[in-house]
């Protein structure tokens, strides 16, 4: 007879290194699970995660404790029903077509460069240091049409609203940071707004003070908290997607050499990336009724925490799914970066990420100008860094060794 193990600590330093192996006891065992540690309903299968996402009885509730305080005021994934469309429609066509192509490609594209030319001809770098953690910020900071100077204040801002956001075990000095950083950004940004709406100019937070949709307009505690969440959310997903997109080619040389010779494979490993070892880790929702999932039934009122790195990484959905494959068949490349998509890394459904196509169009402009400027490239310590981290999860250091190209020669 096997004995059923014992259920796993998702608070405890063993998750923490690594999450897989307990994702893989809570889908066996536990597939809905009521956790001590964090007081809410694990949910780890993929038919219930997708569930979770899409059905409407699964409310956003839960994120005026969790996302409020941080970005100082009601959020998009906090809404629902009209608001929730009206502010969507609002915002939703800056990070799309042709604003996206013609307005936000150059300025990542720019970006991109400026900070590849900080280690162009660096024996070795540190990939998330030197580029990861930056690129996302500096973007969004110059998209919005804010002070070069102020990238390392984003930064830092970005930094304690996220660790607000993954306050798992509720330690008052982390929340107390958010709370100040995202009151701080609202601050910075109110005058801005007064000026934008005056003489707005061509930037995203001049878009954000014109745009309007049925009559309204959004005021200044709406724009202040979507920077906030478009800082956090936007930062944090790509800075460690980027760095697990290299971490995962360079651990599968054969993967990375593929994707070096045909750059048309990069949305492919990008969406590999996000299902094999997502940078979100968990969601939360809350049931306005009892809801019945694989396992047992939730209560209305509940949290539910969502494990995506679970779901994604469902045997039952998936073909040797703890293997990294980016010529995976059962993953769309074609729809993995919109709420028809075949993983949950960016949840599904009404709430599905608004900045999925500024996300995936930062990645390959940033994977496509690594590549080109560095012809070869390898870990540097000769084994593949693990990831950090429990309710986001990515590498904190990348370290390669680089063959920067000779312009001189390229040049000659």
């Amino acid at each position: 007879m096997t004995t059923r193990p014992q259920p796993p600590d998702i608070l405890s330093p063993e998750f923490a290194a690594d999450p897989y192996p307990a994702y893989r006891v809570l889908r066996t065992h536990y597939p809905l699970f009521h956790d001590p540690g964090t007081g809410s309903y694990l949910v780890s299968r993929y038919e219930d995660v997708a569930r979770a996402f899409r059905d409407p009885v699964f409310t956003t509730d839960n994120y005026a404790w969790q996302l409020e305080p941080a970005h100082g005021g009601r959020t998009l994934p906090q809404m629902s029903g009209r608001e929730h469309a009206v502010r969507r429609a609002l915002v939703a066509p800056a990070f799309r077509g042709r604003e996206l192509r013609e307005k936000f490609l150059p300025v990542i594209e720019r970006n991109a460069r400026e900070l590849i030319d900080t280690f162009r001809d660096a024996a070795e770098a540190d990939l998330v240091a030197r580029f990861a953690t930056r690129f996302p910020v500096n973007v969004i900071v110059d998209l919005l049409g804010l002070d070069r100077a102020d990238h390392d204040r984003f930064h830092d801002w970005y930094g304690s609203v996220v660790g607000f956001l993954a306050n798992l075990a509720q330690e008052p000095a982390v929340a107390d940071a958010g709370r100040r950083a995202g009151q701080e950004l609202a601050a910075h940004l109110r005058p801005v707004l007064h000026e934008r709406r005056a003489a707005p100019g061509d930037d995203l937070l001049s878009t954000l003070c014109t745009a309007e949709v049925d009559g309204i307009r959004m005021n200044d505690q709406d724009i202040t908290s979507f920077v906030s969440l478009l800082l956090a959310a936007g930062g944090e997903t790509t800075d460690k997607a980027l760095a697990a997109l290299f971490r995962n080619l360079l651990a599968h040389p054969d993967q990375f050499a593929a994707v070096r010779d045909d750059r048309s494979l990069i949305p492919a490993a990008f969406a590999e990336t996000l299902r094999y070892t997502p940078p979100v880790q968990m969601i939360m929702r809350q049931p306005a009724a009892d809801v019945t999932l694989s396992g047992g039934t939730v209560p209305a009122g509940a949290t539910v925490t969502c494990l995506i790195g679970a779901a994604n990484r469902d045997e039952r959905q998936y073909t040797r799914p703890d293997t990294f494959d980016i010529h995976r068949a059962d993953l769309t490349p074609a729809t993995a970066f919109s709420a028809a998509a075949d993983h949950v890394a960016f949840a599904l459904g009404r709430h599905f990420c608004v900045g999925a196509l500024l996300a995936k169009t930062e990645v390959e402009v940033a994977a496509r100008q690594l590549l080109d400027a560095f012809p070869a490239m390898d870990l540097a310590a000769g084994a593949a860094p693990a990831d950090a981290g429990v309710f986001t999860r990515g590498p904190e250091r990348l370290r390669v060794r680089l063959r920067p190209v000779d312009e001189g020669a390229v040049r000659g």
